[in-house]
């Protein structure tokens, strides 16, 4: 069925959607600033996706016959400038965004179309999460 490589990646793939899941939600409550309100809105909405991201990959991981982690990776620091929290999560939705066409690639190569299918679709909703902390970055 599916490798112990791909397994693995699913597995850090899950770590990397709760830290983040965490990472967002205490975010959008801890945000300052002008914007803080709609920053935080957009915060609390991400994080609510990476959950389902996470839901969606430990769902995968059973079926391959692993139990998923549990364990987020830590959570970035959660405080800081507008700025400096938008910045944090550009480069933690890159880091997604990275690891997501590895697992693609890999499950392609390994005939695994349902597993490339569902990192598509998430690797999909990653760029959008990127392109919003972009956007409200103003970049």
């Amino acid at each position: 069925m599916a490798s112990a490589e791909l397994k693995e990646l699913l597995n850090q793939a899950i770590a990397r959607e709760l830290k983040v899941s965490i990472q967002y939600m205490f975010q959008h409550i801890m945000i300052k600033g002008n914007r803080a309100k709609f920053i935080g809105a957009e915060l609390r909405a991400i994080a609510i996706a990476e959950m389902i991201h996470a839901e969606k990959i430990a769902e995968r991981l059973m079926y391959l016959g692993k139990t998923p982690t549990t364990v987020p990776n830590p959570p970035a620091d959660i405080e800081g400038s507008e700025h400096e929290i938008l910045q944090k999560d550009i480069n933690e939705e890159l880091t997604a965004i990275e690891l997501y066409k590895r697992i693609i690639k890999l499950s392609s190569e390994e005939g695994d179309s349902s597993t490339r299918i569902l990192f598509e679709q998430i690797l999909a909703e990653e760029e959008v999460h990127h392109q919003t902390f972009m956007t409200l970055l103003g970049e």
